[in-house]
């Protein structure tokens, strides 16, 4: 059975055998201070004994389309900021600064104002300095309107500091950290299902317009998981992005297993709609939405309560949403 993504076009099989053939001509230029996390959020590189460097960097994605269709591009440079920093956060590390790339056919000067006041806001709730960035027009290239954003930040911290996942063991809780809808994953497929149905953007959503809920910015976690280091004690962060919560996978250690309670939580409506509306299989909607959770937090149960509470601080949820068992670096969806 070929899966909805793949029918949005979407196939992610292939991109990985992509990168997979291109992995020695990659680490074949590293030296030994490139720090390599299997799977990694964000590359690791040290600086001298006790510090460590974190770059990342990634897009918005097809998202754009909603925004330019809906003309409101303010929200897609606070994902453009929220896409990378949060990729940094889950090692513990606050961004530094940050660059944008913008490509275009011709550059608007209304819409560009509207990206980078976005960017600025996402980088101002970072925490980090936008220090610079890049402008191409390319008439012929871009379709007339179209244009693409790309970005990424470097943040620095104590080796000491970083949280790994190392230390995670069976009996841990998992806590999701609230999103704010879709964030910024699986808009290939919504915009196939939004097509296929002949829905339109402007219809009443919950007493919004449907384009202005999925254009809701990505929430950025960079302070919230600054202040949970300085507050509790977390074993392991994992940014759930593109592939769903199979990104848990990414930091847990040999002999874990992740059990995940999709009942644990109550899901924005706007996942009940995209479900229904493109007949996806309900574990196929946790293999590409984020579900309601944009990020967890893996940790000993002593320190569940503390989580919630410093969570609600930043006017973010915390859940109760699994658990860890033993097993071979899997999530489960029960």
């Amino acid at each position: 059975m070929v899966n909805s993504y793949s029918k949005a076009g979407v196939d992610t099989k292939k991109a990985e055998n992509a990168l997979s053939s291109v992995k020695e001509l990659v680490t074949g230029t590293y030296n030994k201070a490139v720090i390599s996390p299997e799977n990694g959020f964000a590359s690791l590189y040290q600086l001298n004994e006790g510090q460590v460097l974190a770059a990342a960097t990634d897009g918005v994605g097809t998202k754009l389309d909603i925004a330019i269709e809906m003309k409101s591009h303010r929200g897609v440079g606070v994902d453009l900021v929220a896409m990378v920093v949060n990729d940094i956060a889950v090692y513990g590390i606050k961004p530094l600064f940050f660059l944008d790339y913008m490509a275009t056919s011709k550059l608007k000067p209304e819409v560009f104002s509207e990206v980078v006041e976005g960017i600025v806001d996402g980088c101002r709730q970072a925490g980090c300095v936008l220090i610079g960035g890049e402008t191409a027009e390319m008439p012929g290239f871009y379709p007339n309107s179209k244009y693409d954003l790309a970005a990424f930040a470097v943040g620095l911290a104590e080796k000491k500091d970083l949280i790994t996942g190392e230390n995670i063991k069976p009996g841990d809780i998992v806590l999701g950290l609230s999103s704010s809808g879709l964030h910024s994953n699986g808009f290939s497929l919504v915009r196939k299902i939004i097509k296929d149905n002949d829905i339109l953007l402007s219809q009443d959503f919950e007493g919004k317009k449907l384009g202005e809920v999925l254009l809701e910015p990505t929430v950025i976690y960079s302070e919230l998981v600054q202040d949970l280091k300085d507050k509790a004690e977390v074993k392991g962060f994992a940014h759930i992005t593109g592939g769903g919560f199979s990104n848990i996978e990414r930091i847990l250690p040999s002999g874990t297993k992740v059990i995940i309670n999709k009942g644990g939580w109550e899901k924005p409506a706007i996942f009940s709609f995209i479900q229904e509306k493109g007949e996806v299989d309900s574990n196929e909607m946790f293999d590409i939405f984020n579900m309601g959770i944009g990020m967890v937090a893996i940790v000993d149960k002593s320190q569940v309560q503390a989580i919630k509470e410093v969570s609600s601080s930043h006017k973010i949820a915390a859940f109760e949403i699994g658990k860890i068992e033993k097993g071979n670096k899997e999530v489960v969806i029960e």
